[in-house]
Order: structure tokens, then C-alpha cells, then sequence
């Protein structure tokens, strides 16, 4: 999903190696009393590779547990299988190219050849159902992993996928914590908080049932932090060891940060109106009010075409506090102080948690705050620009190849570190960031 702090741990260790002069023995991999044989990941979509809006083959092979067991190999790791999508069916659920950049702007457009769905209605992707090592589902959170029927045609199309029928009533919980490993990574729960900050703080009501959609609910700590526990505990039977993933701060991602009000009102301006444009009137659940420059407009916003647009009284979307831009566009000062309190909750958690039972513990969450203003890394510029800062991808909140290499290294920094491990690091520089256009990157 910035400042020159400097605490990522892939930097430190990426630095480290450049400007010291080891010995020898600092070079030889080493497990240490770690058993890798058998690796498995838990998590949602930056666990299952999921890029630029979608989950595709490409994205799945660079998937950040990937990258993970390749450098395990090294030290004794075993295979590590994961659910790919067939070469035929490459592109999985569909996800979004960059085409064009015409004046700045990007010019998107959704990839339709090569996916992977056996169903339209319901949407239901080719099944996979053999033993895997990389469990992370699109979607997971950490209420919904308890909740039976997830992996049913009516639940989560990505969890769907990885079942026989007969088990469609598993819960994700269930399914992940029986999976006989040997070394764990656990980075579950970014999702607890991302679908009601993506949806502008709004919680959506089914029109049917009149019940909330659960993808856009802000799970209490309370039932957060006791499902965490649970899952440590059963991960955790017979002193197995792993790592504890910190949940990312939803405002370190170009998806909040890329459309401010400052560039709303250029645009606005560079139509030429009648008089100069002043202020961007955003709907809050105090009322309408100006925006300022701490509440944060949703990347999908721009693409909307609304911002102007006059309504049937002719009072211009967005331009006057009669029409103002709707509150599932906005993630406000009030509404980020709430999620920015409850993730500072979780993550209080989930180190409360790696501690009780020795574990390492990789601290996304400052990771991610340490790049969101900019940090070179081994010679590498990386930032939370859109586009051009590298570690995000098209969809503004998941991760390049080289975001996935970085990821990688803060989870191997963090084993090495609790347990005396020498797992070396990825080479950051074999991956890419976003795919420009051939008119651009030539």
C-alpha cells in the first residue's frame, strides 16, 4: 500500500551488507533451530499475490511468501506449492493494465483474455484444491475467517476456489491451522479495518436483507484481538515457531494519497469557470462541510467523471454544499482518526500476541509509514506515488513485484533477528515496479 526514518528492516539489512565488511560465517545461510520443511502463509490478498485489482498468475508467483520459501530453500525449506492459475487461464479474476499517460494522467484499462472463471453468476474461478503452502485469500479478514460458508459459491470466490464441495462449509480458520506445518507467517486482519476505510467510513446495507455488508465493517478490537489469540495458540501446538505480520496504516497507500483537494481544484480551475473554484464540498456524518487538506479523497474518485457535474436543481456536483461529493468517496479527518485508533489497536495485539509465545514479529505497519515519504534502498527510489514510487501496484493499495521483494526481506529481517536464522535476502533489484506502456518506458 514515508520519511527517512529508516527503521525497514530490508534497508538496514540491504545497507548493512553493502557497507560492512562480514566475515565469512556471516555469509553461510543458516536455519538455526528453525524447522522450514514445511512453510505455510496465512493472510489475505498481499499474502496470495494479489496486483492491480485483481489476482493473476504473474502476481501469484511474485507473492511475497514466494519470494520467502525461494530464500528458505537455502536454509533447508521444502517445496512450497501454491494455488496458480493455469497458463491458459493466466489472468485469473481479470486485473487492470496501465495503457496510457496522456498529460500525467493514467490511462487504465481492465484485462478480459485468458481468466480463470467457471462461473459468471455467481462468479466462481477454476477450482485448486490440492495441498498448497501460500493459504492467503483475497478478501480473508480476521471475523470472517470463523464465519462457515466462506467457501461456498454464496461466500468468498477466492477461498471457493481452494475446496472440494464437501468441504464448502470449512471455516478459514479450520482450513489454515491444520495444515501440519512446521514454520509459520500469519498476516491476517488488514482487512478488518481496509473495507471500511476503502468504502469512505460508509458501511453498506444489503437492500434485501436490510444487514450490513460484512466486508465493510470495522471489527471491534475485542473480537479482533480474541480470534488473533486463537489462531496463536493453535499455530503455535508443539513450540512450532513463526512470524507476526503489523497491519499496514491504511493512509501510508496511494489509494488515500494520490487524489487531494489540491489537485480536485486545479482541475477544476483548468476548465476555465466562470469564477475560480475555492473549495471541494465533501458529505461527513456531521453534515456537509469544505474539505481540508487532512481528509483523504479515494483513489477510484478521479475516475468517476463527477466532480462538477450539475444535478437536477443544476447545482454542480461536489462545487456546493447542496451536492456535495458523498461520504463513500471520502475518508474524512473523523473517520481517519477512527481507523488510524483501531489499527493502532490491532497491531498493540498482534505484538502482545508474538510476545506471549516468542515470536518474530515483522513490522509492516512502520514499514510502510517509513516509505509513504520516500527512501532509496539499495540505490533504489521507492515511495507511495502512484504509479512512479515502485512498491504499489495499479489498484493503489497492493504491492509491485518489488513491493512483494521488500515485503519479503521485512519478514526474513524479522525471523533472522528473533531466532538467530541467517536466511538471506532477496535481491530487490531482479523485480519491477509497475508495468508502463511501451510509449512510456522506452
Amino acid at each position: 500500500m514515508k520519511k527517512n526514518k529508516l527503521y525497514i528492516a530490508a534497508a538496514l539489512a540491504l545497507f548493512a551488507i553493502a557497507s560492512c565488511k562480514p566475515t565469512l560465517d556471516e555469509y553461510t545461510p543458516s536455519a538455526g533451530s528453525l524447522n522450514f520443511s514445511k512453510y505455510v502463509a496465512i493472510g489475505n490478498s498481499l499474502t496470495a499475490g494479489y496486483a492491480d485489482g485483481g489476482l493473476y498468475l504473474e502476481g501469484q508467483k511474485v507473492a511475497y511468501p514466494n519470494l520467502i520459501a525461494e530464500q528458505l530453500k537455502q536454509v533447508g525449506g521444502g517445496e512450497f506449492k501454491s494455488p496458480f492459475f493455469s497458463e491458459d487461464q493466466a489472468n485469473g479474476s481479470g486485473y487492470i493494465t496501465l495503457t496510457a499517460l496522456v498529460n500525467g494522467q493514467p490511462v487504465t484499462a481492465q484485462v478480459t483474455d485468458k481468466l480463470a472463471y467457471r462461473s459468471a453468476s455467481p462468479k466462481l474461478l477454476t477450482k485448486y484444491t490440492d495441498p498448497i503452502n501460500n493459504l492467503g485469500v483475497p478478501g480473508m479478514r480476521m471475523d470472517l475467517s470463523m464465519v462457515a460458508g466462506m467457501g461456498s459459491p454464496a461466500g468468498n470466490m477466492y477461498f471457493e476456489r481452494l475446496l472440494p464441495d464437501a468441504d464448502a462449509m470449512k471455516t478459514y480458520f479450520n482450513y489454515s491451522t491444520t495444515q501440519n506445518h512446521t514454520f509459520f507467517s500469519f498476516a491476517l486482519g488488514n482487512n478488518d479495518a481496509l473495507g471500511w476505510a476503502t468504502n469512505g467510513g460508509v458501511v453498506n446495507i444489503n437492500p434485501t436483507t436490510k444487514q450490513p455488508d460484512p466486508t465493510t465493517v470495522l471489527t471491534e478490537t475485542a473480537q479482533f484481538t480474541a480470534i488473533l489469540n486463537g489462531y496463536v495458540q493453535a499455530l503455535t501446538q508443539g513450540d512450532r515457531k513463526g512470524v507476526l505480520a503489523t497491519i499496514p496504516d491504511v493512509t501510508a497507500t496511494p489509494y488515500f494519497t494520490t487524489v487531494t483537494r489540491a489537485a480536485l481544484l486545479a482541475a477544476v480551475n483548468a476548465t476555465n469557470p466562470p469564477t475560480p473554484v475555492t473549495n471541494i464540498y465533501i458529505a461527513t456524518k456531521s453534515g456537509p462541510r469544505a474539505a481540508t487538506d487532512q481528509d483523504y479523497f479515494v483513489l477510484p474518485f478521479s475516475s468517476t467523471g463527477l466532480l462538477g457535474k450539475p444535478n437536477a436543481a443544476q447545482i454542480p456536483y461536489g462545487l456546493h454544499p447542496l451536492n456535495p461529493v458523498e461520504d463513500k468517496y471520502v475518508l474524512d479527518v473523523s473517520e481517519t482518526a477512527t481507523v488510524v485508533q483501531r489499527i493502532n489497536e490491532y497491531n498493540a495485539a498482534i505484538k502482545a500476541a508474538a510476545d506471549s509465545k516468542g515470536l518474530a514479529l515483522a513490522d509492516v505497519h512502520e514499514f510502510l509509514n517509513n516509505v509513504k515519504g520516500g527512501v532509496r534502498i539499495n540505490g533504489l527510489a521507492v515511495s507511495a506515488k502512484y504509479i512512479t514510487g515502485n512498491a504499489f501496484s495499479l489498484d493503489g493499495i497492493h504491492l509491485t513485484p518489488i513491493g512483494n521483494a521488500l515485503m519479503a526481506n521485512i519478514f526474513i529481517s524479522a525471523i533472522n533477528s528473533k531466532y538467530g536464522s541467517k536466511i538471506p535476502q532477496v535481491d530487490v533489484a531482479k523485480y519491477r515496479g509497475v508495468k508502463l506502456p511501451d510509449t512510456v518506458s522506452k
